[in-house]
């Protein structure tokens, strides 16, 4: 139903229009009675076999909601009526901001993707705080990142308010270094930078009676060097997991006449680079550590590919647009039918 009817009227629209539009229909919608329930009873797999314990959280099944979908914690407890077995919050920064001038968000739709220069738009972290103290039990990771405005070597104070003002509030931590949308952001994720950024908040998670897991997101533009580096990187300073991968500047084999546009990639293009990153890292690290993979996931079998090449995750975005909710019920299914 989503891919005839309900996706083609949406599609005429500006998408960031759009964005707002379907939030503010979903949280009307959910204040009718049995409209959550209806949701759950359509698209929520629930069978204890789909569980997963990764970094000490157990997950009800393996399927996320990535980040920038929700991005201020405004409708975590409404999506996972999709059947999602966690959500994830942000790119949250300690000062809300605009992000970057209107119009940044582009659909490809003969390339079925999306690109976006959004420029960690969001409403700040208090914000996001105050909605997620109303969480009904969802498993909540919450994406981290420093203000436009933030010079790289202070950023370690930005993401260091953000982690202490979420810390009561979310299950696992998402650093981001890797968006193409904050102005020399990627900067951040060379080796001195990086090992510095991530140790400092692994030295204050460790100050916790139970500290939380913190995982590092990257761009599947490092080359093999660097990825070899990001292992490394991992290993030393003990975060729990990598997050592979965000959106990618590569146009390769786009057809879409707005191909050119700046910014993130994210979608079908991205399959085959998202899961030879996630493939890598689980072979060169031997496994030492979990990769929740994420990047051009439009099917079941494109998750199935993932988990296959090591991650013990996978995450939507792009293809939950393009797809739908059934999206997620189609992967817990395939799952499943692998058990049989």
């Amino acid at each position: 139903m989503y891919r005839i009817l309900i996706r083609p009227i949406l599609f005429r629209f500006d998408p960031e229009n759009v964005h707002h539009f379907t939030f503010k229909w979903i949280k009307i919608l959910a204040k009718l009675p049995g409209f959550s329930r209806l949701c759950r009873a359509l698209y929520d797999v629930n069978d204890p076999r789909l569980e997963r314990e990764v970094f000490g959280l157990k997950f009800k099944n393996p399927v996320g909601l990535a980040a920038g979908f929700d991005k201020d914690a405004k409708l975590f407890n409404e999506l996972s009526d999709f059947g999602f077995g966690f959500i994830e919050i942000g790119t949250l920064t300690p000062v809300g901001q605009e992000g970057n001038p209107k119009k940044r968000l582009f659909r490809l739709r003969e390339d079925e993707a999306i690109i976006n220069r959004m420029g960690f738009n969001n409403g700040g972290v208090q914000e996001a705080v105050a909605r997620l103290k109303k969480n009904k039990g969802v498993l909540i990771g919450g994406n981290i990142g420093k203000n436009k405005v933030t010079p790289n070597d202070e950023a370690v104070s930005d993401y260091k308010i953000c982690f202490e003002a979420l810390f009561p509030y979310v299950d696992y931590f998402v650093v981001n270094v890797s968006s193409p949308n904050t102005p020399n952001l990627r900067e951040l994720q060379d080796k001195k930078p990086l090992t510095e950024l991530l140790a400092t908040l692994q030295t204050e998670n460790q100050k916790r009676p139970l500290p939380k897991p913190i995982l590092l997101k990257i761009a599947p533009d490092l080359t093999n060097e660097q990825l070899l580096d990001i292992i490394e990187i991992v290993q030393d300073t003990h975060i729990a997991g990598v997050i592979a991968t965000n959106t990618t500047l590569s146009r390769e084999g786009l057809c879409s006449p707005n191909k050119s546009e700046m910014g993130g990639l994210s979608g079908k293009p991205l399959t085959h680079r998202a899961t030879e990153v996630i493939r890598f890292l689980h072979e060169k690290s031997n496994g030492s550590f979990p990769i929740i993979g994420v990047g051009g996931i439009h099917s079941a079998q494109d998750a199935l590919d993932k988990l296959d090449a090591g991650a013990s995750l996978v995450q939507l975005y792009t293809g939950f647009i393009y797809e739908g909710p059934s999206l997620v019920k189609a992967i817990n299914q395939a799952l499943l039918a692998r058990m049989r």
